[in-house]
C-alpha cells in the first residue's frame, strides 16, 4: 500500500523540507529590503510621516520575530501561512498610508504575491493577487471615489503584478517540493537507506579483499561479499537477507593433489576435510573451460555429492577464481530454493571470483617475495659461515703456525743458527702459501676478471689459482664463443656454481683431475664439472643432507633456479662425479626444460 500522509504530516513535512526553509530565509532577507526601500521612499515623499514610521517599526519587530522562529525551528508548521497573512496586512497598510494607487509605493503588493507563489505555487500566487487587488480596490472606492483614474492605475499595476506572479510561480514550482513529493522522497530515503548501507559494506569488504595479502582473509572476505551481494540483488519477491542466510558456500583452492576447502560458510566439519580431484562432473568442466557452471541436483554430481551440506541445495553454482588466466580455485554457492541464482547474482559472483583471483595472485607474489627475502638472508648467512670456515681451516691455521715457527726460530738463533735459518725458510714458505690462500679467497668473493673479460676467462683464472693454492689440477674446456650469448648476470651465477662444484670436488672427491666444460647447445647453455674421484651414493647423501653442516648442493640448486636452469648430479662410489647445469637462453628453451 502506498504511503499516504495525513494533513498534519503534510504540514510538518512541508515546513521542514529543505526547499521550504530556503524560501523562508529568502523572504526574511527580502522583507528587510522591502522595509528599507519603503523607508527611503516614504521619508522622501511629502505628507504625514508618523503612520509610516509606525509601520516600519511594526514591520521590523515582525521580521525579528520571524528570525527567532526560523533560528529556533519554532512553529514551522504554521509559519508559512502566518507570514503570508501578516505580509498581506503590512502591504495593505503601506498601500493605504502611502497614497494608494497614486502613491509611490503602490507596487508593495508584489511582496505577498511573491511570497504566496514561491511558497505554494502559481495558483496560490494568483489567489493572493486577486485578494490583494480586491482589498486595494475597496480602499480606492472608499477614499478615492472622486478619482476614476485610480482604478485604471490599479488595473495597470495588477497586470504587472500578474506577470510577476506567473514568473514567481514557475520559480516556486522548480524550487518547491510538494507535500506528497516530500513524503515520497522521505519514504524513498527510508527504503534506500538499508541498500546504501549494504552497498557501503560491499565496497568496504571488496576494498579489504583487494588490499589484503593473506590468502585466507581474502577467501573469507570473498564468501562474505558473495552472501551480502546476492542478498542485495533480490527480485522483490524474496526476503533478500533472510534467504541469503540460508546459502551454503565454500572456497576451494587448487594444488598438485586437487581441490581442498580453504574457507567455508555453514559447512559441516566432515565437509571441511573433503578433497576432490576435479576430474569429473561440473568441477572438471569448470577447470577445463574456466567458465561458471550451474546445477539443480548437486547430489547427482559425481564429485559434489561428497559434500553433505550441498545435498539439500536445489540450486548450486560453481564460480572459478580467475578469468582469462590460470584458474586458482573454485567458489561453490548453494541454496535450498530452486532458481535462486539468477543471472544478475551469478554475474556478481563471477566478478567476486575474478577479484579474488587477483587478490590471491597478489598474496602469492607477496609470499614469494617474502620467501625470496628469507632465502637471500639464508644465502648470505651461509656465505658468512663458509667464509668463517675457510678462514679457520686455511689462513687462520697458517698464521698461527707462522707465529709458533717464528718463536721457535727466535730461540734457535743463539744455540743453532743453521737450524734457525732453515726454520725461517719454512716460515717464509708458509707465509707465501697463506698469502696465496687469502688471495684465492678474495678472488672467489669477487672475481674482477669476470666483470671485465667474462665467464671463460674467470674460470681459467680460477683453475690456475686452485692449482697454485691447493695443488689441484683443473682443466677448462670451451669452444670459440662459448659464452657470447650469455647475459653478464647469468655468467656471474654460473661462475659461483662452478666454483662451488670445484671446491666440493677438491675437498671431498680426492680427485686427481677436475674438468670444467662450457657447452653451448643451440638455445641452451650447458656447464659440466666432472672429476675422477671416489664418488658417492647420491640417494644416501640427499636423504641425510639436512643433517650435514655444509649446504653446497643446496646453494648450487638455488642459484640454478635464479637463471631458470636445471641442475643434475650423477655419481656412484668409485666412479667419480658429474654435475651438469643447463641454462635456457630463450623462452622456448625454458619451456622445454620445464617439460
Amino acid at each position: 500500500m502506498p504511503f499516504q500522509p495525513n494533513p498534519v504530516t503534510i504540514a510538518v513535512m512541508e515546513s521542514s523540507s529543505p526547499a521550504s526553509r530556503r524560501v523562508d530565509w529568502l523572504l526574511f532577507y527580502l522583507r528587510w529590503l522591502l522595509l528599507a526601500v519603503v523607508g527611503v521612499i516614504g521619508f522622501s515623499s511629502p505628507g504625514e510621516r508618523a503612520p509610516m514610521i509606525a509601520l516600519l517599526l511594526i514591520g521590523a519587530a515582525y521580521n525579528l520575530a520571524v528570525l527567532l522562529m526560523l533560528s529556533a525551528e519554532f512553529a514551522r508548521a504554521i509559519l508559512p501561512a502566518a507570514t503570508l497573512l501578516l505580509d498581506s496586512l503590512l502591504a495593505a497598510a503601506i498601500f493605504q498610508f502611502s497614497g494608494r494607487a497614486a502613491g509611490p509605493l503602490a507596487w508593495v503588493a508584489l511582496f505577498p504575491v511573491l511570497s504566496a507563489a514561491l511558497r505554494f505555487g502559481l495558483a496560490a500566487g494568483l489567489g493572493a493577487l486577486a485578494v490583494i487587488l480586491a482589498a486595494e480596490a475597496a480602499l480606492i472606492l472608499q477614499f478615492d471615489s472622486d478619482q476614476p483614474g485610480s482604478l485604471l492605475e490599479l488595473l495597470y499595476q495588477g497586470l504587472i503584478l500578474l506577470l510577476m506572479a506567473v514568473l514567481a510561480g514557475l520559480a516556486g514550482k522548480r524550487g518547491q517540493t510538494t507535500p506528497a513529493g516530500d513524503a515520497a522522497q522521505e519514504q524513498n530515503s527510508r527504503q534506500l537507506r538499508p541498500a546504501r548501507d549494504q552497498v557501503r559494506a560491499i565496497y568496504q569488504m571488496a576494498s579489504a579483499m583487494s588490499a589484503n595479502l593473506n590468502y585466507e582473509r581474502v577467501l573469507e572476505a570473498a564468501l562474505d561479499l558473495g552472501s551480502l551481494g546476492v542478498a542485495q540483488l533480490g527480485d522483490g519477491a524474496d526476503p533478500g537477507e533472510d534467504e541469503a542466510s540460508q546459502m551454503v558456500s565454500a572456497a576451494m583452492l587448487l594444488d598438485d593433489e586437487g581441490l581442498y576447502v580453504a574457507a567455508a560458510r555453514r559447512l559441516t566439519q566432515t565437509d571441511l576435510r573433503v578433497r576432490l580431484a576435479g576430474s569429473d562432473g561440473l568441477l572438471a568442466n569448470l577447470l577445463k573451460t574456466g567458465e561458471s557452471a550451474h546445477t539443480t541436483e548437486a547430489i547427482q554430481d559425481p564429485e559434489l555429492k561428497t559434500f553433505v551440506s550441498f545435498r539439500s541445495c536445489s540450486s548450486l553454482v560453481c564460480v572459478p577464481m580467475g578469468a582469462g588466466f590460470e584458474v586458482l580455485g573454485v567458489f561453490l554457492f548453494g541454496h535450498p530454493r530452486a532458481g535462486y541464482f539468477e543471472p544478475d547474482r551469478v554475474e556478481l559472483l563471477e566478478a567476486i571470483g575474478n577479484q579474488a583471483a587477483v587478490s590471491l595472485n597478489n598474496a602469492r607474489l607477496y609470499r614469494n617475495l617474502e620467501l625470496e627475502k628469507e632465502r637471500i638472508v639464508e644465502v648470505e648467512e651461509e656465505a658468512r659461515k663458509k667464509l668463517a670456515r675457510d678462514l679457520h681451516d686455511g689462513p687462520t691455521q697458517s698464521v698461527a703456525a707462522i707465529a709458533m715457527r717464528t718463536n721457535y726460530a727466535r730461540r734457535l738463533m743463539e744455540r743453532d743458527p743453521q737450524t734457525a735459518s732453515a726454520e725461517l725458510f719454512r716460515v717464509e714458505d708458509l707465509a707465501r702459501r697463506t698469502t696465496k690462500e687469502i688471495r684465492h679467497m678474495l678472488f672467489t668473493l669477487r672475481p674482477l676478471i669476470l666483470e671485465s673479460q667474462g665467464l671463460e676467462a674467470a674460470l681459467r683464472q680460477l683453475a690456475e689459482k686452485t692449482r697454485e693454492t691447493h695443488g689441484q689440477k683443473v682443466t677448462v674446456e670451451a669452444g670459440p664463443g662459448a659464452t657470447q650469448d650469455l647475459e653478464m648476470g647469468k655468467q656471474g651465477v654460473i661462475f659461483y656454481i662452478a666454483e662451488e662444484a670445484i671446491n666440493n670436488a677438491r675437498k671431498h672427491a680426492e680427485a686427481e683431475m677436475i674438468w670444467v666444460r662450457l657447452l653451448p647447445q643451440g638455445d641452451i647453455f650447458a656447464l659440466e664439472v666432472e672429476d675422477n674421484g671416489v664418488g658417492f651414493n647420491v640417494g644416501a647423501v640427499d636423504a641425510s643432507y639436512d643433517q650435514r653442516g655444509s649446504l653446497g648442493m643446496v646453494n648450487m640448486r638455488e642459484r640454478a633456479e635464479l637463471v631458470n636452469g636445471m641442475l643434475r648430479l650423477e655419481s656412484a662410489e668409485g666412479r667419480g662425479t658429474l654435475i651438469r647445469l643447463q641454462v635456457p637462453l630463450t623462452e622456448a628453451a625454458q619451456d622445454r626444460l620445464r617439460r
